[in-house]
């Protein structure tokens, strides 16, 4: 580093402009706090190092959620995509999930045109080396070239560039993705200060080109023939466009063999890997090794873009020498003369345990020292931009002495991807799933904005007009709901005849409306032949009426659970509480409770090592304590 006489003072600085930096300055920005955004390559904002897409099944809730808390990536996916997809549409509306093919390159652009016009917010293509702290609070950063930022709060998004290093076979390059330059300073400064640090790798397949594939040897995927887009504020009208095509194909037991033979010379198997890699997004060698009884593996060819020949290998990461990734791919029906652009490789990075921050992405202990993204541990594009835009809205919520945002697990996917990371031990980057929302038939992502829209407008990125949209929306759901009970369908002979055209039971007696939509064989919309009274609704009311009818007793019995739930978080523990204090909780509680300093007694219970019994000791202490200190 070398002495600069630049020295600049600014409200926010934000380390990084991936899916998670961007998110967190634009929310900064819009919150009206001057924000600089640092990355290593103004090229690079907003990159899709890996997959082409956005959302997918449990990811397109979290990017739901995002526009509806007032976040960019729904807006800008619904731009640039060209393909999406509605996931699971088999199964129950809990999990559905948006899918869309992004053009990579356009979507970089145009998430970098609304950085570059946003007012508040400089780019600066810097790389940041150091954090000042004094009295444990953020003072300033600085820059490589020496640059000092004064501001009173920072956010960490460094993503995969911390002492990064790619890796194809015997080859390693010391590089961020794509051959972009890696940070290759800050973590020196971060170990200083105290902050846990650990290495993660991440991978992703070789690029093909498109002229070299056999399409006719592979199963063409389309895309919905009506597209449904992430953001609520997207005229639905506007999405409907010329789609391309995605492609299957599988690998086959040559292609294993071929894995099989070359093990030795995969770093993650020659033991040149450090990092711990994500479990739920293996490698091909990984697949291959685990799944040994498996005779074959999806492969999807995904077009990276419009305008390039660039074919993305969904399904086939890997850290193979590139002689063996070329072998393996040829194998594969439809690329059996395929021609690499890009080698698949490994990263491995510097990344930090999640544990060390509060539900609000702060630093336990540095005042105005957030962090989001893959630096706290978790993989993916929409986990990343989910933090991103929590820990910029708190960045300035904090700044301007208001309260900060915290969402539980009963409130969003967000809530649940948080509480995860800060609570729970977890050795691999942590990639969101339906399964981790144990309230997931509540958390829907066709009512992202019905849930969260009123905290977006409170913390001041949801406009007056689109705050009121929804409240309008509600009222016209409830008043449906209630006009449909309170609907009377008699026995008549035309009922009858109608139900029994719809292989409906016959009615032995009267009936609601709302008692019909229940039958699996009939709808909201096949039930307007015979709902005479009737008025137009908004697609988006009907959807909502017809899920919350239907599922009445079930949302209903969520709801329950949830009550119970809010009555744990709603139990605070103050700060100066002192654990060892408390004899007659267990030495490993303790020791727990000390470490992870949960805000809540929920909170508390979610801690491994920490048993129920613990937190009924936990709680007949905590009544005592707040009775002495005069505390509610």
């Amino acid at each position: 580093m070398f002495e600069s006489s630049i020295k600049e003072k600014v409200d926010v600085c934000v380390v990084g402009a991936g899916h998670a930096g961007c998110e967190a300055a634009l929310a900064c920005a819009r919150l009206g706090l001057e924000t600089v955004i640092f990355t290593v390559s103004v090229d690079s904002i907003a990159l899709m190092p890996c997959n082409p897409n956005i959302g997918g099944s449990s990811k397109g809730h979290l990017v739901r959620e995002i526009d509806a808390l007032g976040g960019e990536m729904g807006k800008n996916i619904d731009k640039t995509f060209i393909q999406s997809k509605m996931l699971n549409v088999s199964k129950g509306p809990a999990v559905h999930s948006l899918r869309a093919q992004a053009d990579k390159a356009e979507y970089s652009r145009l998430m970098r045109k609304v950085l570059e016009n946003q007012d508040h917010l400089t780019i600066k293509q810097a790389e940041v080396c150091e954090l000042v702290i004094e009295d444990n609070r953020i003072v300033s950063i600085k820059t490589f070239t020496g640059a000092i930022y004064e501001c009173k709060a920072a956010i960490l998004c460094t993503g995969t560039y911390l002492k990064a290093r790619c890796l194809c076979g015997e080859s390693i390059t010391y590089t961020g993705p794509n051959g972009l330059q890696a940070a290759n300073h800050l973590t020196d400064s971060l170990r200083n200060l105290g902050i846990e640090i650990r290495r993660f790798k991440t991978g992703t397949p070789a690029r093909m080109d498109k002229r070299s594939l056999d399409f006719s040897k592979m199963e063409e995927q389309f895309g919905d023939e009506r597209v449904v887009p992430f953001s609520f504020s997207t005229n639905p009208e506007d999405v409907q466009i010329d789609q391309v095509s995605c492609w299957l194909t599988y690998t086959n037991q040559n292609t294993h063999e071929i894995i099989r033979g070359n093990l030795d010379r995969s770093p993650i198997y020659a033991g040149i890997i450090e990092g711990t890699g994500p479990r739920y997004c293996p490698s091909i060698e990984d697949k291959v090794v685990k799944f040994a009884d498996k005779e074959r593996h999806q492969v999807f060819i995904e077009p990276e873009g419009l305008h390039t020949n660039e074919m993305y290998v969904g399904g086939m990461s890997s850290s193979l020498p590139e002689d063996v990734q070329l072998a393996m791919y040829r194998t594969v029906p439809g690329m059996e003369n395929c021609r690499i652009v890009r080698n698949a490789y490994a990263i491995e990075y510097d990344c930090i345990n999640p544990r060390q921050l509060y539900p609000t992405l702060e630093f336990k202990n540095i005042k105005g020292l957030f962090s989001a993204g893959q630096f706290n541990g978790s993989s993916g594009y929409e986990e990343a931009a989910a933090q991103g835009l929590i820990a910029g809205i708190n960045a300035a919520l904090s700044i301007q002495n208001k309260g900060q945002l915290v969402i539980d697990r009963s409130e969003a996917y967000i809530g649940v991807l948080i509480d995860d990371l800060v609570t729970k031990e977890s050795f691999e980057p942590y990639r969101m799933m339906t399964s981790r929302a144990e309230y997931r038939l509540i958390l829907r992502q066709d009512n992202a904005d019905l849930r969260l829209r009123e905290k977006g407008y409170k913390a001041g990125l949801i406009s007056e007009e689109a705050y009121k949209a929804v409240i309008d929306k509600r009222e016209l759901i409830n008043k449906e709901i209630h006009r449909l009970k309170n609907t009377i369908v008699g026995a008549s002979k035309n009922i009858q005849e109608f139900l029994s055209s719809k292989e409906s039971s016959t009615l032995k007696t009267g009936t609601n409306m709302s008692e019909l939509i229940c039958r699996p064989e009939l709808s909201y919309e096949i039930l307007s032949e015979i709902d005479v009274n009737r008025q137009p609704l908004p697609a988006g009311v009907i959807e909502q009426v017809e899920i919350e009818i239907k599922y009445e007793g079930y949302i209903s019995r969520q709801m329950r659970q949830v009550e119970q739930f809010k009555k744990m978080e709603k139990k605070k523990i103050s700060s100066d509480l002192d654990y060892n204090d408390i004899k007659s909780l267990r030495l490993e509680a303790r020791q727990k409770l000390i470490s992870y300093k949960p805000v809540s007694v929920g909170q508390a219970s979610r801690i491994s090592g920490v048993s129920p019994a613990d937190i009924s000791v936990l709680l007949i202490y905590l009544e005592q304590f707040n009775k002495n200190n005069n505390r509610v």
